[in-house]
């Protein structure tokens, strides 16, 4: 067990926390389960060099994040040319392997899509949401929830009867999305986060949507569908996260709108509505239970 090899763990766990395992120094990609995610998850990935100084790098593709390490600090020129081409190494090495999980994720949704049948429209997610399948598939009492990237099937989410959700392991996500309609010139394209949001704006409002899954994607979803319809009348639909500390719903939706160029609306709440509720299916919900039209 090398001193640097101790050093290096140190300074992932100043970054994951506690971890119970010692880095292997041999220059490749080695994944490891970060304190924190969702168990038997793989998030993290590593690579460290022994070779001149020695140097590393690391990061969760889940966050997205990543960190550079170095032993100590070079003490000429040629140390730190070593530095760096062993840093572009690992930088080159992260891509190729998120490109290899993206890939691999693909073919897996596109198998499991291929192979799924219609979703039962009493599937309890779709009973407690108020909503219509509109075109999911079911894989055992999971639904199978498409997210598309320039056309294309790249992951699934998937929805358990009592509304857990989980992407496929490695899958892209940013940037990508579910539809519902047909984006057509005249007519306004409403972004939102969550699959039922959408479906509420699709059958309750007419809208065509794109759901962007959650509140981080909203501006890749947002820069990307501005990219490709670059005309287009696109409103964002956000979650109003009233009970949490800087409402991150609203702040990501403004976001999104203002680099984006679009416009934003939020839920407008009865004065009666609990402050739980946070977002348009939330609200279609509860307004029919209160016998509101």
């Amino acid at each position: 067990m090398s001193d640097v090899t101790l050093l290096f763990r140190d300074a992932l766990q100043s970054v994951f926390g506690p971890l119970d395992f010692l880095p292997v120094p041999d220059g490749q990609i080695h994944r490891f389960h970060v304190p924190g995610d969702k168990p038997g998850t793989l998030n993290g990935w590593l690579v460290l060099y022994l070779d001149a100084i020695a140097s590393g790098a690391f990061g969760s593709w889940k966050s997205g994040g990543s960190n550079t390490w170095c032993s100590r600090v070079p003490v000429d020129a040629r140390e730190a040319e070593q530095v760096r081409q062993r840093i572009e190494q690992a930088r080159h090495q992260r891509e190729a392997e998120r490109r290899r999980r993206q890939k691999n994720a693909a073919e897996w949704a596109c198998r499991w899509w291929s192979h799924a049948r219609r979703a039962d429209p009493d599937h309890a997610y779709l009973v407690a949401k108020g909503v219509r399948g509109h075109g999911l598939r079911q894989r055992g009492d999971e639904l199978l929830v498409p997210l598309y990237a320039n056309g294309q099937l790249v992951n699934l989410q998937r929805i358990t009867p009592d509304g857990g959700k989980r992407f496929l392991a490695g899958g892209k996500v940013n940037a990508s999305y579910s539809t519902f309609g047909t984006i057509t010139p005249n007519r306004p394209l409403c972004v939102c986060e969550g699959w039922a949001t959408g479906a509420t704006l699709h059958q309750d409002g007419g809208y065509t949507v794109a759901c962007a899954m959650n509140a981080g994607n909203l501006k890749p979803v947002a820069l990307a569908l501005r990219a490709r319809y670059p005309n287009q009348e696109i409103i964002i639909a956000g979650d109003d996260d009233r009970r949490t500390d800087g409402n991150p719903g609203r702040a990501a939706a403004n976001a999104a709108a203002a680099l984006a160029g679009c416009l934003v609306t939020f839920p407008e709440w009865p004065a009666d509505a609990p402050d739980t509720l946070t977002d348009f299916n939330d609200l279609a919900v509860w307004s029919k239970a209160h016998g509101i039209a």
